[in-house]
């Protein structure tokens, strides 16, 4: 945990924060804080900052805070993702807001088994918790939306184009004889779509042609979702200038 990320109910008053949960356990048994000790604190969705320990033990930290007038901005990347295993979703959420995306669209496929959709991995106490223990590890306050839409035509014929009016489209599939450096970004916001390990069919690619995304390839080597997912945004992030 390289930074507390704090919400409006840790406030008492004038600044102070009183934790009592994971975050004040490990202040208190991994970081080994004491009074005086200042910590990298941000609040979510706003800005960064420190927090000086002003009581601690087992239980309960108290934490006086202050944070900068400036908000870091939000990540330039959204991704479309094609609903994986949900044990595999699992894993990725953390992984997917230390990496820095701005929105989160998982969508359904015809490779995509419909008994995914039922999972406890899209439960939104579930999902939030993770994404949290990733910007916490990142250093980062901005919380990914996420959005689940389980009937694809509709998603991408009704509103695909109203939330993402002005996005760069980017079509990852083993057919794409394009690649990630053919493209330039310039300062537009970046939508990502990734599909299911099977493979996005010929009519989806088609549909989501049809809507603006350009299609690029990885080469000769087919990658599991969280392969690709990781290696995409990485890689992504270091073109528009953040990561």
């Amino acid at each position: 945990m390289n930074l507390i990320l704090l919400q409006p109910d840790d406030f008492s008053d004038d600044g102070l924060a009183v934790l009592s949960d994971e975050r004040a356990r490990h202040i208190y048994k991994v970081l080994k804080a004491e009074p005086g000790k200042t910590l990298r604190i941000g609040l979510l969705n706003g800005p960064l900052g420190t927090g000086t320990v002003l009581a601690i033990d087992q239980h309960e930290v108290c934490l006086q805070c202050v944070v900068e007038e400036k908000v870091p901005p939000k990540p330039r990347i959204d991704l479309l993702l094609a609903m994986p295993r949900p044990k595999v979703m699992k894993r990725m959420w953390a992984q997917l807001a230390a990496l820095g995306v701005g929105r989160i669209v998982l969508v359904n496929a015809e490779k995509v088994e419909r008994f995914y959709f039922d999972s406890h991995v899209l439960v939104p106490d579930f999902y939030n918790a993770r994404l949290i223990e990733g910007l916490q590890q990142a250093r980062c306050t901005h919380l990914p939306e996420v959005l689940v839409r389980q009937r694809f035509k509709p998603f991408v014929e009704d509103d695909l184009d109203g939330l993402f009016p002005d996005s760069m489209k980017l079509l990852a599939d083993p057919t794409g004889e394009k690649r990630l450096g053919d493209f330039e970004f310039f300062d537009r916001r970046v939508l990502l779509a990734i599909g299911p390990e099977g493979g996005w069919t010929a009519y989806e690619r088609d549909k989501l042609q049809g809507h603006g995304f350009e299609l690029f390839g990885l080469g000769a080597r087919v990658l599991r979702t969280d392969t690709a997912c990781i290696g995409l945004l990485s890689t992504l992030a270091e073109k528009l200038g953040h990561g």
